[in-house]
């Protein structure tokens, strides 16, 4: 009985398995510190003349390529030195380190052939790490370069980037000496989509002309295809007429088959950049009239007279009024609270066709009980987390700011230097904003500029007279700003790092000049731009609003008699951003004209 209850006992225990992480880790150390040493290699790999001694269980067991060439009973399999085609030797040498640390260094100028060997190896890691890395650095000086590798490789994710990128930026890339590297068929996927970013269709005329120049006698025979994708429709009568005249379009087939075209796409849709203005992006403070969760957004220009009212979910905006920011290639992002854990914050982009706030695939961030706030900003093409916070010792709360940028390599937020400001600052005392490559935080008696490419904070020469900063706005290398009652309107110049007093208030006397409530700074095509919200209590539908836009020759300010509705709006919130907004998108509530 004895022993049968001591069998049921061990019955009755369950196995368990258990993975030791550091002996893993160990593992593969042990096997790089052999290949350093040299020790129990068994094949010599031949790439370019260059010799690499290697294991050829390591390999096999890294590549299914190796693999096959091990133990299938090719010949290679019997053979001591193994000499390796289609690859180069200092690319082999990085595919080498990774298989045996499972390190990979990546740079620009070597990626695509890192790729093709990773491709020809069958190492899906290496090649998903160099897509990863080629969408995430899918800029002007690339783009048209790597959508063609990215073709003829069928990476997808890279495809869908650079034509995105190609279509946003239509008219600077069409002006590139390798857009004429493009094939006919990449150059046809290109100007058929309705995302175009341009503003009349001689644009991608141009740009097909130029690029069948560049090899006239190899392309003249392509423009018959090509032609049915130029939207001939949306020109105008004198377009269509340089056009029917152009020395490619006299010519066979040119000429037959254009004709042919101008009928048959009389029905083709605008591009989006046909669409698309400037609006300054503002928000009313005065609610009433919404349904239960959600939250106005106001999109205006003044210069146009138009202003145009949306609605969104009051999650999506709760923090937007001070998060919002408009990047250089138009991207338009804000911070939302999570609804399920309002101390973490995630990254949500506008969607401007759809006039939707979607994710925009960026990790949340933890807001933690010593951060005051958050903005997003973009420094140089990248977007960072302007941070601000209190460290309290010894009974004194000392604030300090911290840059913390996004890695798009990485998928992940990266702290960086933080500026200590001391006891005696006021959050509201600083105004952040980016110009060029750097970032600055302009106080009245100090300011810093934050260099990225150094991830250092240094002084520079703060404002000195304008003692109550409210708004500040970049305009090429100078920085605007002006004070909470409009009296005084300086710039500063960035690369001089010198400042210059600007003309206030616009012919008004004192005793003339209305009560507002907050100005507010913005740049509307490429001019700067004043909002200054009156104070007032009357509630008629339409109420004037003081512009005013800045000739910088004659250091005046030209009222634009501006109108909005009534409302009060976010004032003391020192910004309005501007972006080119899809106006077919929204949906207009009133026009102000």
């Amino acid at each position: 009985m004895a022993a049968t209850g001591q069998r049921c006992n061990a019955s009755a225990v369950r196995p368990r398995s258990y993975q030791d992480e550091s002996y893993l880790h160990g593992f593969l150390e042990t096997v790089g510190d052999l290949q350093k040493a040299g020790v129990l290699q068994d094949v010599i790999l031949e790439v370019e003349g260059r010799r690499f001694p290697c294991h050829r269980l390591v390999l096999s067991a890294a590549s299914p390529y190796f693999r096959a060439m091990f133990t299938s009973g090719m010949a290679e399999s019997r053979q001591k030195t193994v000499i390796l085609q289609g690859l180069e030797s200092d690319i082999f040498g990085e595919i080498l380190s990774y298989i045996y640390s499972a390190t990979l260094h990546v740079f620009l100028d070597k990626v695509q052939p890192l790729y093709q060997a990773a491709d020809l190896l069958q190492l899906d890691n290496v090649r998903d790490t160099c897509s990863s890395y080629m969408a995430m650095n899918v800029q002007r000086s690339t783009c048209v370069d790597l959508y063609m590798f990215a073709d003829v490789f069928s990476m997808d994710n890279v495809l869908k980037r650079c034509l995105k990128y190609i279509c946003r930026h239509f008219p600077k890339v069409a002006s590139r000496e390798d857009f004429y590297s493009l094939s006919v068929n990449q150059l046809i996927e290109i100007i058929r989509h309705d995302e175009l970013d341009v503003k009349e269709e001689t644009t991608v005329w141009e740009a097909v002309v130029r690029w069948v120049q560049h090899s006239r006698e190899d392309r003249l025979h392509h423009l018959p295809s090509i032609l049915p994708h130029i939207r001939f429709n949306l020109l105008t009568p004198y377009n269509m007429v340089a056009i029917l005249d152009h020395p490619l379009v006299r010519e066979d087939p040119g000429r037959s088959a254009i004709r042919n075209v101008v009928k048959e796409t009389a029905n083709e849709k605008r591009r989006i950049g046909m669409d698309t203005q400037e609006m300054a992006m503002i928000f009313p403070e005065d609610i009433s009239d919404l349904k239960p969760g959600e939250q106005r957004m106001l999109f205006w220009n003044p210069r146009a007279g138009k202003y145009i009212k949306c609605s969104y979910p009051k999650e999506a905006l709760s923090l937007a009024q001070r998060t919002i920011t408009v990047t250089s290639d138009n991207d338009i992002y804000i911070l939302a609270r999570e609804v399920s854990d309002f101390s973490q914050v995630t990254v949500l982009e506008f969607n401007n066709v759809g006039n939707v706030w979607q994710p925009a695939g960026l990790p949340p961030v933890r807001w933690p009980k010593t951060v005051h706030s958050h903005r997003l900003v973009e420094v140089d093409g990248v977007l960072y987390l302007f941070s601000e916070g209190w460290t309290v010792k010894n009974d004194s709360a000392s604030v300090w700011v911290q840059m913390t940028k996004y890695n798009w390599y990485m998928d992940e937020w990266q702290k960086c230097s933080k500026l200590e400001l001391g006891s005696e600052v006021i959050m509201s005392e600083y105004l952040p904003v980016s110009c060029g490559p750097h970032f600055y935080l302009i106080m009245n008696t100090d300011m810093y500029r934050y260099d990225p490419s150094q991830d250092r904070w240094c002084k520079r020469t703060p404002p000195k007279f304008m003692p109550d900063v409210c708004t500040a706005v970049s305009l090429g290398t100078e920085i605007f700003c002006t004070d909470r009652q409009f009296t005084k309107t300086m710039v500063y110049d960035t690369e001089s790092d010198r400042w210059q007093v600007l003309q206030g208030w616009p012919n008004l006397d004192p005793g003339e000049r209305p009560v507002i409530t907050a100005p507010s700074l913005f740049i509307l095509d490429n001019q700067l731009h004043v909002w200054l919200e009156p104070y007032i209590v009357d509630t008629d539908e339409k109420e004037d609003h003081l512009v005013y836009v800045y000739d910088r020759s004659a250091d005046a300010w030209k009222d634009l008699k501006a109108t909005l509705p009534y409302n009060p709006y976010s004032s003391g919130v020192p910004m309005s951003p501007v972006a080119r907004i899809y106006l077919p998108g929204l949906t207009v509530y009133k026009d102000a004209n």
